[in-house]
């Protein structure tokens, strides 16, 4: 099977199985998403859930996020980790959008990025999923399957990054990279791995991988 079939049964594949696609963090404009996204480094989507409406309840705007101190912001986002980074970069940024942007996200991937705690993937995740704007933003199960469907090398996330754009059509970029995500999620992740409930790895999985696989299952029976 080329590259480019294995491709073809991704994209049908998770099309079947996510229609309808959700959004992982719960926001209601821009500014909320960047910073869910932000708090989301090294912290389930889960935990940022829980978090978040504790945070918005006090700021859900830049105007009222600098009105809290960056200790604050802290003691609320504590749970979920990296806090006294996280809570900097949530103060920094929300001074920066009211002294340069009018209180308003900036829909450019260099400007999101010119923000304290803002990265290349949360921005992405932003202009993908506030603006619309074609991205995919790779996260570690997305780094792991492209991997596993033999689509990437897999040596880092730019290179994992770039194979993805250049293998997947662009109009389905910020379908697919949820897709993804939530397939990782639910059928192939990192622990507690079967096969069996994996049918895209199953059908198109890299060879190394599953010989791996199988080695590992044939010592557990």
């Amino acid at each position: 099977m080329t590259k480019q079939e294995r491709a073809t049964v991704v994209i049908n594949t998770l099309k079947e199985i996510y229609p309808e696609i959700p959004i992982p963090l719960n926001h209601k404009d821009p500014y909320t998403l960047l910073i869910a996204v932000l708090l989301s480094a090294q912290c389930t989507d889960v935990r940022v859930n829980q978090i978040t409406p504790i945070l918005f309840a006090k700021a859900d705007n830049p105007y009222d996020m600098v009105k809290l101190s960056v200790e604050e912001i802290k003691e609320i986002i504590r749970p979920c980790g990296l806090s006294p980074m996280k809570s900097k970069g949530i103060y920094g940024l929300s001074e920066i959008l009211i002294a340069k942007h009018n209180g308003l996200v900036p829909q450019s991937f260099e400007a999101l990025e010119e923000l304290p705690a803002v990265g290349h993937k949360t921005a992405s995740v932003v202009m993908s999923q506030a603006f619309g704007v074609p991205a995919f933003p790779v996260d570690t199960h997305i780094h792991r399957l492209m991997y596993r469907w033999n689509l990437t090398n897999g040596k880092n996330v730019q290179q994992t990054e770039k194979d993805a754009k250049a293998i997947f059509p662009k109009e389905l970029w910020n379908d697919l990279h949820l897709q993804i995500i939530w397939y990782g999620r639910e059928y192939s992740p990192a622990r507690g791995w079967n096969i069996e409930n994996d049918p895209i790895t199953k059908l198109i999985g890299r060879k190394s991988v599953l010989d791996e696989y199988y080695k590992k299952t044939s010592r557990l029976v």
